[in-house]
């Protein structure tokens, strides 16, 4: 069975095969490859980084553990113990734990054992291994040595592409005036972009309706009314 950390369920949807990739192919391919030096990707909010951690998992099947470090908030750093024995162990939300000696001394062990074990290891934060304010040299050094991604936001098209695939991921047809239609009229950073597709995706169902403007339209229409 697949490793997830204190009943972290992996989102069905979170698979390489619905990431749109835009500017971070690099990375895409390194996560994809075969195992090797421990990866670091960092980036903003909504560019991706717990979809590729949990797209990791999900093709590593049964050998793999996704573990969040934000939550749930006070976490013992004995909550990691066993986890480096896997294939595969994806740590999320890094920076929840800078400052933390406790903590960089259990992902300092953490690191060693998995070297020794050869147990991948990638890391995800929201800035790079040296911006972060950690306390323990050691841990420094070993953050440091990983491979280093920064994944960029998405373009209007790869926007729109990240549309077309979760559309197509349930099922639906999302035509290229559809698509444009919802770029002018929600806001564009990707976390809401995809919130709204997933609402409309619901909607549809229940309706019975394809995703036409028409559709679309009356759909935000009432969603902003029930807006408080």
């Amino acid at each position: 069975m697949k490793q997830l950390a204190l009943g972290v369920r992996l989102r069905a949807d979170a698979v390489f095969a619905s990431f749109a990739a835009g500017d971070n192919a690099e990375a895409i391919a390194a996560l994809r490859g075969a195992a090797g030096a421990p990866v670091w990707l960092w980036g903003g909010h909504g560019t991706g980084k717990t979809h590729l951690l949990q797209a990791v998992c999900a093709d590593a099947i049964e050998a793999a553990a996704y573990f969040p470090l934000s939550r749930p908030p006070g976490l013992p750093p004995e909550a990691l113990l066993g986890f480096e024995t896997g294939r595969v162990l994806c740590l999320d939300d890094v920076e929840a734990v800078a400052g933390d000696v406790q903590w960089e001394r259990t992902l300092f062990r953490l690191f060693n054992d998995a070297a020794e074990l050869g147990t991948r290891l990638i890391f995800a934060a929201g800035a790079a291994p040296r911006s972060l304010p950690w306390i323990l040299p050691d841990w420094v050094s070993r953050a440091a040595s990983c491979v280093v991604y920064q994944l960029r936001e998405l373009d209007d098209a790869g926007r729109t592409e990240a549309l077309k695939l979760r559309a197509a991921q349930r099922g639906l047809e999302l035509p290229a005036e559809t698509a444009d239609y919802l770029m002018h009229r929600i806001p564009r950073d990707l976390p809401s972009l995809l919130g709204v597709m997933d609402d409309l995706d619901e909607a549809a169902l229940v309706a019975q309706r394809r995703l036409t403007i028409p559709f679309i339209r009356d759909v935000l229409e009432k969603s902003s009314k029930k807006a408080p």
